[in-house]
């Protein structure tokens, strides 16, 4: 019995340092981690922590997908920066209204753009902003990326400790790259009401198609006054996984 409990011991200690070293790592005791106001869409990571040292990969097919993707990653990214973060966003067209991110929480002053044509240098910008570990986060909107040089980015997130928001806009291939989750983002439309009249406040349909150890999902979120909030029927993760299988 002895024996079997050190077993056990062992394998959840390893299953602890192989999460850690893959970007989950569990809070200390007594030490509120940051959920960014995602609530149960942080089922869907081990241990119910979000993974800050690791690269997010998000895919869009459509211009919709597109514009509600770098809404969601802007509101994810305010939530890192905080009152005093830095984010880096690099891209080779710059669709994103640096005014616009005002509504997502993010102060524009505080992004950094560098606007670029070709892919290897849009790789060596994303590259390069990662290993600044003055940033709280680094928004890359690349087509394609390979297995190689994702891990290349995701080896400069766990040295440097910035979070990456990868954005593969149209990619030809869905390969597989070395990120610790898949994003889908869709928009919902938005509901009208006293407070914002007009198109109303933005709602996503949030999916984690890939989660390494982890249960994928699929979610619809609101963006209200700074914080997600969860709204109508979510699809569970069973639900979800038959519905891409």
């Amino acid at each position: 019995m002895e024996t079997a409990l050190k077993k056990s011991e062992l394998v959840a200690r390893l299953r602890s340092d192989i999460l850690a070293l893959q970007g989950f790592r569990a809070p200390a005791l007594g030490v509120k981690h940051d959920d960014f106001g995602l609530g149960p869409v942080m089922k869907a990571f081990p241990q119910g922590v979000f993974p800050r040292v690791g690269m997010h990969e998000f895919v869009s097919q459509t211009a919709e997908q597109t514009a509600a993707t770098s809404g969601f990653m802007a509101a994810l990214a305010g939530k890192m920066m905080k009152q005093d973060g830095l984010c880096v966003w690099v891209g080779t067209r710059r669709t994103v209204y640096p005014f616009g991110l005002s509504q997502f929480g993010v102060t524009p002053d505080r992004v950094i753009f560098v606007d670029l044509k070709k892919d290897k240098d849009l790789l060596w910008a994303i590259e390069e902003a990662l290993k600044c570990d003055a940033l709280s986060a680094v928004v890359g909107e690349i087509k394609e990326l390979n297995l190689t040089e994702s891990r290349r980015l995701q080896l400069t997130v766990e040295e440097s400790k910035v979070t990456g928001l990868l954005h593969r806009v149209s990619p030809r291939l869905s390969n597989p790259v070395a990120a610790v989750c898949r994003w889908r983002i869709s928009p919902l439309p938005g509901v009208t009401d006293d407070v914002l009249p007009g198109i109303g406040f933005p709602r996503w349909q949030v999916a984690i198609e890939k989660v390494r150890n982890g249960e994928p999902g699929s979610w619809p979120l609101e963006f209200r006054d700074g914080s997600f909030e969860l709204f109508g029927e979510s699809v569970s993760s069973h639900q979800y996984i038959s519905k891409v299988g």
